[in-house]
């Protein structure tokens, strides 16, 4: 949910970390800040986006080849360059940058202040710098102060410290830190595309353990002070990738993408989907997991498992299973699902889950993340990076395993055949003239509602989830059979109603649903292979096996959103308030 990133190396700090965070500004983009080491700590930092505050501060002319960097996505405090990271410690002789969440932060704060350190922000992170600073003050030893620190902080976080005298430090506890190796230098950074342009050796740090960089290299330690030793790790090429190109933003190159990622889909984890299809088979109760676009995702694994293979599951929100923690069955089987691999609400899901000893899998597109390294089995979504803050080619992988699953637990009475999907999907691609001109009437709208029937229920609340981050417009998905029990109530001339509507068993209930909305006057944007006159327009999809038809009916209207936040003048990859990956509960 923000991106922090250190170097320590022989080269000049700054422009290395700005051109790092701006790789990873998908994290955060409220603020940016820069501070290096020169004769002393340096720092810049302003309210925007890094492109934006550099060419207005220079964060990259700063001096020195030691330094820290920062993209916020505010949770404590509100959007003001007061706010933003790096943040100095009392004196000046330290300075951080963090992600996460310091639970206990107001107490340790009223302890710093009467001792005499002094706050500025209304930060939770500014009372790590201060912390810092408290326990060097009593030690004058870089280590021991950051054991006593850690032993002190609760919550989830990661931070980098950067000291007077050139050394950088850094811990991990249940928010993503790695450690990147390169020529002579070193770089610390929440995700490899902060370092991927310098080098493809990483350093997985585990939780509970901290970094120190200075002249005598790297050495990490657990939060007790014992070395840890770490093996590198090659990073994997396609990150390397996470570019544009020729489009004008990566959430439409990666909507794009569909096609090949769609193929790709759980590539190279087939071991991984016969275990856990086993295991699905065999088990007492079965529940799957995730948050926002992975929920829906849950949802159609759930209409798709109990209708062709008889298996019944349960779909939890991972944000309310704290809240009936006793919703899992002992000895059951719980299945995450998350692109990033490190959403707190699903972590936390999968710590509730495994007090009650169930076996843990993942559906993740992150395999060094922290969800990976909790489950028992991962299957790798295997579509490269996604920089779009919306979910658009994650969902479509996501649901490309869970039509590999399908077809496992009913011995092959669908059949999966990614290729055909694949072309689908590329037809649907051609042609964006038809939704641009679509996007162009929603300019002004306020209210969008999507119906869908059974399978396509779980879709229609997944494009109102792609509306409303990309053109905040106001969209709400809704089941067919459920329009005349509230919904029909607000239809008018004013609204317009998008009917997810191919020809399969649902068709007809659903095209007598979209004459009840034209009755009352409103507008009516139909997905289907099939014309009707009942639709304004038409947005037509290819013919396929219909139960494929939610992974072709979700193109158009990512398609949709995109366009329209480009009609409403709105970046479609950095939505405002949202960020990519959501650390903190």
């Amino acid at each position: 949910m923000c991106s922090i990133i250190g170097y320590y190396g022989n080269g000049l700090a700054a422009p290395i970390l700005v051109r790092g965070l701006k790789r990873m500004e998908y994290r955060g983009y409220d603020s940016v800040g820069v501070a290096t080491k020169d004769k002393a700590i340096l720092l810049k930092k302003g309210v925007g986006k890094v492109a934006d505050v550099n060419n207005l501060l220079h964060l990259d002319s700063l001096p020195g080849s030691v330094g820290i960097g920062h993209t916020r996505w505010a949770t404590h405090g509100s959007v003001t360059d007061v706010n933003a990271h790096p943040h100095p410690s009392s004196s000046g002789q330290i300075a951080i940058v963090h992600n996460g969440i310091i639970d206990n932060y107001e107490e340790l704060k009223s302890e710093l202040q009467q001792k005499g350190y002094q706050f500025k922000s209304q930060t939770d992170s500014e009372a790590i710098a201060n912390l810092l600073q408290f326990n060097y003050d009593q030690t004058q030893d870089i280590k021991k102060s950051m054991i006593q620190t850690v032993s002190r902080l609760k919550g989830h976080y990661a931070f980098v410290a950067m000291f007077q005298d050139g050394t950088l430090s850094a811990a991990r506890y249940h928010e993503p830190l790695i450690v990147g190796v390169g020529k002579r230098s070193y770089f610390l950074s929440s995700d490899v595309l902060g370092f991927i342009e310098k080098t493809d050796v990483a350093i997985y740090l585990d939780n509970g353990e901290f970094v120190m960089l200075n002249k005598g290299g790297l050495e990490i330690y657990d939060f007790e002070g014992r070395p840890v030793k770490h093996q590198t790790t090659k990073v994997s090429k396609e990150f390397a990738d996470a570019y544009k190109g020729d489009y004008a933003h990566f959430t439409l190159k990666e909507i794009s993408e569909q096609p090949s990622t769609i193929i790709r889909a759980g590539e190279s984890s087939g071991d991984a989907i016969n275990s856990v299809t086993d295991f699905i088979k065999h088990a007492k109760s079965v529940y799957i997991t995730g948050s926002g676009t992975s929920y829906n995702a849950a949802l159609v694994a759930k209409y798709l498992w109990q209708k062709y293979a008889k298996v019944k599951v349960e779909p939890i929100i991972s944000s309310e299973l704290s809240f009936s923690p006793e919703t899992v069955e002992p000895n059951s089987i719980l299945i995450a699902i998350s692109q990033s691999g490190e959403s707190a609400d699903v972590l936390e899901a999968v710590n509730i889950a495994r007090k009650s000893n169930a076996k843990i899998f993942s559906i993740v597109n992150i395999l060094t993340s922290s969800l990976a390294q909790e489950s028992s089995l991962v299957i790798g979504m295997n579509c490269g990076p996604e920089i779009g803050v919306a979910a658009t080619k994650s969902f479509t992988s996501q649901l490309g395993i869970i039509y590999k699953i399908t077809e496992k637990l009913c011995d092959g009475c669908i059949k999966v055949d990614s290729a055909k999907i694949s072309e689908a999907v590329s037809e649907v691609l051609l042609d964006h003239s038809k939704i641009k001109h679509i996007a162009k009437e929603l300019r002004d709208i306020t209210d969008i509602y999507i119906l869908g029937r059974a399978v396509h229920y779980p879709i229609a609340a997944e494009s109102a989830l792609k509306l409303k981050e990309l053109s905040y417009i106001h969209a709400e998905g809704i089941p067919g059979g459920e329009l005349k029990h509230g919904p029909l109530a607000l239809m008018d001339s004013n609204v317009y109603v998008i009917i997810i509507n191919p020809g399969d068993h649902t068709y007809s209930d659903t095209l007598t649903s979209a004459r009840e909305i034209k009755a009352r006057g409103a507008k009516i944007i139909g997905i289907s292979n099939k014309p009707s006159d009942v639709y304004d327009h038409w947005i037509e999809i290819p013919t396929v096996d219909e139960v494929f038809y939610p992974l072709i009916e979700i193109i158009p209207i990512q398609l949709l959103s995109y366009y329209s936040a480009i009609e409403k003048n709105t970046d479609p990859d950095y939505p405002r308030n949202l960020a990519k990956s959501v650390t903190v509960k």
